[in-house]
């Protein structure tokens, strides 16, 4: 999954103009990288837009479970968006032992909703969520440098299941907002709703391809604002509600109830939490790969306390937990924009977002489908960097094959079928109802077993490891003369003459 030298789009038409634009520090960390202000505004823009429909699911959807009115669901909205833009601040700046000071865009996390709901609806409400997301915070933040430690247990074989599991598990989210984004709608899955993220997916190849560099990396955010003007053209784009509502707005402290204690939501949120770190730490390693940059376990556990610092605070403004968004780790790829600075960018304005709710509003009106189409290309090229990953990975007379094959698709299991823990205990379902924990936690265990834990391993131990080596049969190699050689699908020899290649049914007729 390593990037780094591969060559930006029109990089060779614009060196030039490149490095007007940039400044590389002298400690040359690739994340360190500064663009002018307004550069670095458009790409954070670009972050904002990519993550802003997954920001807001989850206050809709608790606000909606707590029966809450339009006015204070757009508080839990306005308080989500300026808690996201505060972590991510707080993740790319970083002050001492807090942020990785990666390119790591945060926001309330989308693990947590199934339990918020249930907190919520057995009676607990919203302060119950409250006082649960701030106590399994305080313990997260008291653990994360344990979590940071286990990094030696990542290898790439573990990192590549993982983040090749993160874009495959995001897929969902694409073709839903591709569809329209509300199942219940009448025009969900519409020829309207598809044919409008094709037309942004087209548009984002084409400006991809462009020459200029400056177009190709904003290629997501022009075409993203493109396909929102084909929308507002033919009626599939209603900006009538921007007007209404304040213009600015403060998030009031504890302004939807101050938080209450229940052991319950406590260690219900407590597993969540353990969830989060999990997906937490594959995204730092994920996007500490794409930008070509060290991740060891101090940084590591820099970004996990700033994960759980923020997620702290969090309710005080009337927000829940917070972590890393993996669709922008895509972004990152796709634009080889690797500065921590554009994310930063992105961070301040998510907060004026929070602060000035007419923003708000105007980012909303951005129809799902357009995300959709962009969404199709980010996600997917997570999971391309991952698998881009597990090609340096060593497969011949080891188990890596089986680790690979049984992470993936243990984490495939409930995005293939939804319901499939439905049955089991809820602290289980909480854990491995996200495919991206399931393959984390499976990729683990398999890697200690038969990386680490060799005892009784040998090198035919099953049909895995006798079909990742090459054979060649020894009469084949009898038939070869010293100095031959195979370029390019043909046999040389040491005279560098082609020389003539059979078939086996030809050649028994001689």
């Amino acid at each position: 999954m390593n990037i780094k030298n591969a060559p930006s789009p029109g990089t060779n038409k614009t060196a030039g103009d490149s490095k007007k634009r940039t400044k590389r520090p002298a400690a040359g960390r690739p994340e360190d990288e500064r663009l002018s202000i307004g550069s670095s505004f458009a790409y954070g823009f670009q972050h904002v837009l990519t993550m802003y429909g997954g920001i807001i699911a989850v206050p809709l959807i608790v606000g909606q479970a707590a029966g809450l009115s339009s006015s204070d669901t757009g508080v839990l909205i306005a308080a989500a968006l300026f808690m996201g833009g505060l972590a991510t601040l707080l993740q790319t700046v970083g002050i001492p032992f807090f942020g990785s000071q990666l390119p790591l865009v945060q926001g309330v996390s989308f693990a947590s909703v199934a339990t918020m709901v249930a907190i919520v609806t057995n009676g607990g409400g919203l302060p119950a969520v409250f006082g649960a997301v701030m106590v399994s915070a305080a313990v997260g933040l008291l653990i994360a440098p344990v979590f940071s430690k286990i990094v030696r247990f990542f290898p790439p074989v573990v990192t590549g299941t993982v983040i090749t599991t993160i874009g495959l598990t995001l897929m969902p989210v694409a073709a839903n907002w591709a569809m329209g984004g509300n199942s219940k709608a009448e025009n969900y899955g519409s020829m309207a709703n598809i044919g409008l993220a094709a037309v942004t997916l087209v548009l984002v190849l084409v400006l991809s391809k462009v020459g200029s560099a400056t177009i190709s990396r904003l290629s997501i955010l022009l075409a993203m604002v493109a396909g929102t003007l084909i929308a507002a053209a033919t009626g599939m784009a209603d900006f009538s509600r921007v007007g209404n509502g304040p213009i600015a707005a403060f998030p009031t402290p504890f302004l939807l109830g101050t938080p209450t204690f229940d052991i319950a939501a406590i260690i219900s949120m407590l597993i969540v939490v353990l969830v989060i770190l999990t997906e937490t730490m594959a995204d730092i390693l994920a996007v500490g790969e794409i930008v070509g940059t060290r991740t060891d376990s101090k940084r590591i556990a820099a970004g996990l306390r700033a994960d759980m610092g923020s997620s702290l605070i969090a309710p005080i403004f009337g927000s829940f937990t917070q972590s890393a968004f993996a669709q922008n780790v895509g972004l990152v790829a796709v634009t080889k924009i690797k500065s921590r600075y554009v994310v930063a960018a992105g961070g301040v304005i998510l907060v004026l977002l929070g602060l000035l709710p007419v923003m708000g509003r105007v980012v909303a009106a951005v129809p799902t489908a357009v995300l959709g189409g962009a969404g199709i290309v980010l996600f997917g090229t997570v999971a391309a960097s991952g698998i881009r990953t597990l090609a340096k990975v060593e497969y011949r007379n080891n188990m890596n094959l089986i680790i690979v094959a049984t992470s993936i698709g243990f984490g495939m299991l409930p995005i293939a079928a939804p319901t499939f823990y439905n049955q089991f205990p809820a602290w289980v379902s909480t854990i491995f109802h996200s495919g991206i924990s399931s393959a984390a936690v499976m990729a683990i265990l398999l890697n200690l077993l038969f990386n680490h834990l060799k005892a009784g391993n040998s090198e035919n131990q099953s049909v895995f490891v006798a079909g990742t080596g090459r054979v060649v049969r020894e009469e084949d190699l009898k038939c070869l003369a010293e100095g031959d050689r195979f370029e390019n699908g043909k046999l040389i020899d040491c005279d560098g003459k082609e020389v003539a290649i059979e078939s086996s049914e030809k050649a028994s007729e001689h």
